[in-house]
């Protein structure tokens, strides 16, 4: 990851949560913001350590900036995780991703949530997210599932087959109840011209 793809990324999940990306909004959700200062350091984490210079200096207090938001915040998603830009954690506490999950652009995760892995049977593997997607609080995704762009899942889904797009899934185990989609749950999505210009 170069520095101008960093830069994206941070400041696209700020986005997310501000609707704007100037330093006093950054500044003051960085130092108050629970949730986005977990997404600043483990984005800072992914950056640092595929830079030699920045890896023995930069990299060491990423780290534990991280591991300290992980035990504070109750949140454990590794730095390795595949996370694409505009990724919104709307409250801490109880969220688990694996870090062979991927998700999408312009992910919403509650807090309660978990992203597990399927260690035998049909689902042996980890979740694939896609673009705007909306899950719930206590939702639980196990295994090698797909979720469809524009999915949401609902509050307490247990979600152990494929999800398609726009489609709204909730019980256990999870069944889709509609097409809705997550419109309406996905906010402040307009931010890739605002950020590259």
């Amino acid at each position: 990851m170069n520095y101008l793809e960093y830069r994206f990324l941070v400041l696209s999940d700020l986005y997310r949560i501000r609707g704007n990306t100037r330093f006093l909004p950054f500044l003051r959700t960085l130092i108050f913001g629970d949730a986005y200062r977990y997404n600043f350091w483990m984005r800072t984490c992914q950056f640092s350590i595929g830079h030699p210079a920045l890896k023995v200096t930069l990299y060491p207090l990423a780290w534990i900036m991280l591991r300290h938001y992980t035990y504070k915040l109750g949140i454990s998603i590794p730095y390795q995780t595949q996370i694409e830009s505009g990724f919104y954690i709307a409250h801490s506490g109880g969220i688990v991703v694996n870090a062979n999950s991927r998700i999408g652009k312009n992910c919403n995760l509650s807090h309660g949530v978990t992203l597990g892995e399927g260690s035998r049977g049909r689902n042996k593997g980890y979740p694939t997210i896609g673009e705007n997607v909306y899950i719930g609080p206590g939702a639980k995704l196990v295994g090698a599932v797909t979720v469809g762009n524009n999915a949401a899942i609902g509050a307490n889904c247990v979600v152990t087959s494929d999800v398609p797009e726009s489609a709204v899934v909730v019980g256990v185990p999870g069944k889709v109840i509609s097409y809705a989609g997550s419109e309406g749950y996905i906010n402040r999505i307009d931010y890739e011209d605002k950020i590259r210009r």
